[in-house]
């Protein structure tokens, strides 16, 4: 796991609910228990920063990070897609992209790892296709300084010719198949983790859990039912997902909390 990945995790899912924002040691102790070096998560900080992810701050306890209003934006898109807050819904129309490809190999793969993170499949190298409007596509592309055009098209055929731009867009067997991989490698994982464990040992397996599930936010751009195939194992994984969330969620809860407030406490002893 990278450190840059798991502070994207770690303030998506639990420091963004508490203000966006918590002291260095605070980061360096709630990355521990995943493996990850202080070093390295103090790297992945100024990276962040560099990138606009993060700003630096002062707080009571300590120098301290908080998310960037892009970075919320960014955060809390990712959440109502992790959790499936929203119904995905469908009005028969996809949103094509028409843009000239980046040069760069690097900057082509940005470019493409960002629109597969908005739900956006490719056709060719240069059409891209949606079956939602992304919020963000048009300030991503201003941003990497694409020359593109957009439309709003509906197939001729209807679904069925819609299920063949599907089909060309994404590869549902593979994205289906990673489904059902990732509910065999987490359910060991997580068998052994009951009420009877340590908070930090929840924490860590919830934390890897939500890790590998949101790999899927670059994978599955969640396509309405009409679309899918019948007996879809996103489906399965989703309810396995939730449930191991939810159940696993209080322990964590609990850690998270206990390393915020030992910043607190040291912070307050150092001021007596």
């Amino acid at each position: 796991m990278q450190a840059r990945s798991a502070l994207f995790d770690l303030y998506g899912d639990y420091l963004r609910p508490r203000g966006g924002r918590a002291p260095v040691s605070a980061l360096v102790k709630l990355l521990a228990p995943l493996g990850i070096a202080p070093p390295a998560v103090r790297t992945a900080v100024s990276r962040m920063v560099r990138q606009g992810w993060l700003e630096p701050l002062r707080l009571n306890s300590g120098p301290g990070y908080s998310i960037t209003p892009k970075a919320a934006r960014r955060l809390d898109e990712a959440a109502a897609r992790i959790y499936r807050t929203g119904r995905v819904t469908w009005d028969g129309r996809f949103d094509l992209l028409v843009l000239e490809a980046p040069t760069s190999r690097r900057e082509r793969q940005r470019l493409a790892a960002n629109l597969s993170f908005l739900g956006y499949g490719t056709l060719d190298e240069c059409t891209w296709v949606a079956t939602r409007a992304g919020e963000d596509v048009d300030l991503l592309l201003d941003e990497a300084g694409v020359r593109y055009e957009r439309f709003t098209a509906a197939h001729a055929s209807g679904t069925p010719g819609a299920m063949g731009v599907v089909r060309r867009a994404w590869d549902l067997a593979e994205i289906g198949r990673a489904y059902e991989q990732f509910v065999a490698e987490q359910r060991p994982l997580l068998t052994g983790v009951t009420v009877r464990s340590a908070d930090e040992e929840a924490y860590a397996a919830r934390f890897r859990l939500v890790h590998a599930w949101r790999t899927f936010l670059f994978r599955d751009p969640q396509l309405p039912p009409a679309l899918l195939p019948e007996r879809w194992p996103g489906t399965a994984a989703a309810s396995f997902f939730d449930r191991h969330a939810a159940r696993l969620r209080p322990a964590a809860d609990r850690y998270v909390e206990t390393c915020l407030d030992a910043g607190n406490r040291l912070a307050r002893q150092k001021g007596r």
